[in-house]
């Protein structure tokens, strides 16, 4: 699967990536704030990242950036299939932090959630991130109030993580009542 945005597009790893993802998430800044990433993160760790199969309606992306030499990796986003039901996941190379990257992949990875039959997605945060807290937040997710310790291989030893949980949109019927509005036009014909 590949999703192209206003400034982005995302698309499936390839063998070939592993260098530039190592470079860019051996960096512990950026994996302190990730529950699932080992630390130290070596290259048979990023070799392994892209190697791993795709889940079916848990997809997993690159977040590239297109440019007038190609298009450079500054990221990662998709879905994880979790216990509670599907989990967002997402991180942004630290050289890229604070241009809306992170909101526009995460959007774009939820106007495909839907149509995998997600209704329901969760996201965790470090109660120490408030930029991954505003990311939520612009992408329309909710704090549920629940804070539970989570770990990270880059922190010494837990910390609170918030939950937020966004529910999509229950599909519209185009032949039941809520056919988004063309009941008039019928009566009409």
């Amino acid at each position: 699967m590949f999703i192209r945005s206003e400034r982005l597009f995302l698309r499936p790893a390839w063998p070939e990536d592993w260098a530039e993802l190592h470079a860019l998430i051996d960096n512990e800044a950026v994996v302190r704030n990730l529950s699932r990433a080992p630390w130290p993160y070596g290259p048979d760790d990023a070799k392994r990242f892209v190697a791993a199969p795709q889940g079916g309606n848990h997809p997993q992306f690159f977040v590239t950036l297109p440019g007038a030499h190609g298009a450079r990796l500054i990221g990662c986003v998709g879905l994880i299939e979790d216990a509670g039901g599907p989990e967002l996941g997402y991180w942004i190379a630290q050289g890229y932090w604070g241009r809306g990257f992170a909101t526009e992949a995460v959007r774009s990875v939820l106007s495909l959630a839907r149509p995998l039959g997600h209704r329901q997605i969760n996201a965790r945060h470090f109660a120490d991130n408030p930029a991954s807290a505003r990311v939520l937040e612009k992408a329309g997710f909710r704090p549920t109030g629940e804070i539970r310790l989570g770990h990270s291989a880059a922190r010494p030893q837990p910390a609170p993580t918030v939950h937020h949980v966004i529910d999509l949109a229950a599909p519209m019927d185009c032949d039941g009542p809520e056919d988004g509005g063309f009941e008039p036009m019928r009566r009409a014909a």
